[in-house]
């Protein structure tokens, strides 16, 4: 299986994180991470991802959008939209979950579902 890169639409920032967190705590139906709120709660990773990911033989990779568009800006540009997960293989990126499904998702559940559809399809 290639390594999947799930890329967040928050910032890494400290002050991003606790702003973050308000924002889901305040008005999460406004939030613009469905990929965050589902892997984590307000102040912690959610439980059912978290041993899932543990679990996992997957090469999983977790970044924020500004630590993606420094690594890949200068070879893949800004060409997707965020959050998202993308599977890399050699050189090249591919969208393994785009941003329309992942914010159709309700919680870490669904997402584990389409993760492991899609590894048994490959």
């Amino acid at each position: 299986m290639k390594n999947l890169l799930f890329i967040y639409n928050a910032n890494s920032r400290k002050t991003s994180g606790f702003l973050d967190a308000l924002h889901k705590a305040v008005s999460p139906k406004t939030y613009n991470c469905n990929l965050c709120g589902i892997t984590y709660g307000i102040f912690k990773e959610d439980k059912t991802w978290k041993n899932f990911r543990e679990a996992s033989d997957l090469s999983m990779e977790f970044l924020h959008l500004d630590e993606f568009k420094k690594r890949y800006a200068s070879k893949f540009g800004y060409k997707f939209t965020f959050p998202i997960v993308l599977s890399a293989n050699q050189n090249e990126l591919e969208i393994f979950i785009s941003t329309e499904e992942l914010n159709s998702l309700k919680n870490a559940e669904e997402l584990i579902q389409v993760i492991t559809n899609r590894q048994k399809a490959n």
